[in-house]
């Protein structure tokens, strides 16, 4: 009678995986081109825009390689996408046939929305772990008070240029890396909102509690010494907005607390290192135009640009025509550069006509509705912190957009597009323990999300 032996259960080993580029690793990517780019004099540049296209195109390239070697094509989807998709389709339309008063300018105008875009994206399809999210926090908080204390630094020991070795071309009211001041406080309203909420939510303690806030009272102060007046304007309505989010929510008297300790930290730098001659640049600052153009003039702009914008009331001049259009409608006489409007919202009229101003609005009230049903619990939940800073800092360029041009500057326009995805993106940042507990009850969820997951513990309510 014969046996038969049973084969031993031999696996055959996996074939080996092609090498992926990590979430973090375009996460990175993405926060490394945004970090570049105030550094670079704003990002406005051939060489930085270069770096920032070039930088863009090829974090697209490693997210689509090792989405398809992962057999993963998911995406994302945000409450904002469709807004940017039909501004695109506004501007191809211009492109396409010749709605512009430069083809060239359009074009180059669109290459930098188009980074804008792409970083957008990329930060909203790699943004998923609260780990990121809190090292994200502390890497900006660390950034924007480097960045203000070398613009301190350098006020002290000024020389008249910028890094103390370049002179802007077309001179400027110079403040950290910027040859504007007013793109100085620009960057500042976006970036302290992220330590301020950070040291009033759970996820900052201790040590790095008081840390986070002393650089959020540093940055804030900055503000007021760069001399912007929009800034300042909107840097109190940020507060304002602030304070009102905390009174509706009943946060407690701790929050408030935070909040009065910032302002007293605030107050006592301003005293400290402004003294009397902030006082006294505050009280001339009216008079001190001499590096830009007066409230007069400004005033002119805008009522010249409502003209040009009755010649083309559908699709406007074109995307990134003002410069190249105005002049042919200037009614006064100026030794100054006046390449943009100094009024963001009527330079998209003059370039993109009621059209594109009908989509700049449907963006502006798709972040606010998205974002604002997140702010419950915010200090508890990381999706609403979030929200929360987003909406603070965009709310604070939107305010000083009615009286520059921050969304010209290619640096600030890419931190603002990038935070309001953020902030409007769906409840899609979780802890480990949400991820931990998906797993197990649907073991077939995809194994890169296991394999990016490295996230720490988030701390109990």
């Amino acid at each position: 009678m014969a046996s038969s032996l049973a084969a031993p259960d031999i696996k055959t080993p996996a074939p080996p995986q092609p090498k992926t580029f990590s979430d973090n690793f375009i996460l990175a990517g993405v926060f490394g081109l945004l970090l570049f780019a105030p550094l670079a004099f704003g990002a406005g540049g051939p060489i930085a825009l270069a770096i920032l296209e070039c930088g863009s195109a090829l974090l697209v390239v490693m997210w689509v390689r090792g989405r398809f070697s992962q057999d993963e094509l998911r995406i994302r989807n945000n409450p904002l996408f469709p807004p940017m998709l039909a501004f695109a389709a506004l501007v191809a339309i211009q492109l396409i046939f010749g709605a512009t008063a430069y083809w060239h300018d359009t074009f180059s105008t669109a290459l930098q929305y188009l980074v804008y875009t792409t970083l957008t994206f990329l930060a909203v399809q790699c943004l998923r772990r609260s780990s990121q999210a809190k090292t994200l926090a502390v890497i900006l908080s660390t950034y924007g008070f480097a960045v203000a204390s070398f613009a301190l630094l350098q006020g002290l020991s000024w020389n008249g240029k910028i890094y103390w070795i370049r002179t802007p071309v077309h001179g400027g009211w110079i403040y950290g890396p910027f040859a504007n001041h007013n793109s100085y406080a620009g960057l500042m309203e976006l970036l302290v909102p992220i330590p301020l909420v950070f040291a009033l939510s759970r996820y900052a303690r201790g040590r790095l509690r008081s840390t986070v806030a002393i650089a959020a009272a540093v940055m804030a102060a900055t503000i007021f010494f760069s001399g912007s007046r929009g800034g300042m304007l909107a840097f109190l309505i940020q507060l304002i907005f602030l304070g009102v989010v905390v009174v509706k929510m009943q946060k407690g008297p701790a929050v408030a607390a935070g909040i009065g300790v910032f302002a007293v930290l605030m107050a006592g730098l301003l005293i400290w290192i402004g003294g009397v001659g902030l006082t006294q640049r505050l009280a001339t600052i009216g008079a001190d135009t001499k590096q830009e153009l007066a409230g007069g003039i400004r005033w002119t702009i805008n009522k010249d640009g409502l003209r040009m914008f009755a010649k083309k009331p559908v699709l406007g001049w074109g995307l990134g025509t003002f410069a190249h259009a105005y002049p042919q409608h200037r009614t006064f006489y100026t030794s100054f550069l006046i390449n943009e409007a100094h009024d963001d919202y009527l330079q998209f009229l003059v370039e993109t006509g009621a059209v594109g101003f009908a989509i700049v609005l449907w963006y502006i009230v798709a972040f606010y509705r998205n974002a604002l049903k997140k702010l419950q619990n915010w200090p508890n939940d990381i999706n609403g912190a979030i929200a929360l800073a987003s909406l603070i800092g965009c709310t604070g360029i939107l305010v000083h957009s009615f009286v520059d041009f921050n969304l010209q500057v290619n640096s600030n326009a890419a931190f603002f597009y990038v935070f309001c995805a953020l902030g409007a993106s769906p409840r899609a940042i979780e802890s480990r323990q949400r991820v931990r507990r998906a797993h197990s009850l649907n073991p077939a969820l995809s194994e890169f999300e296991t394999n990016n997951d490295t996230d720490e513990q988030e701390p109990s309510s």
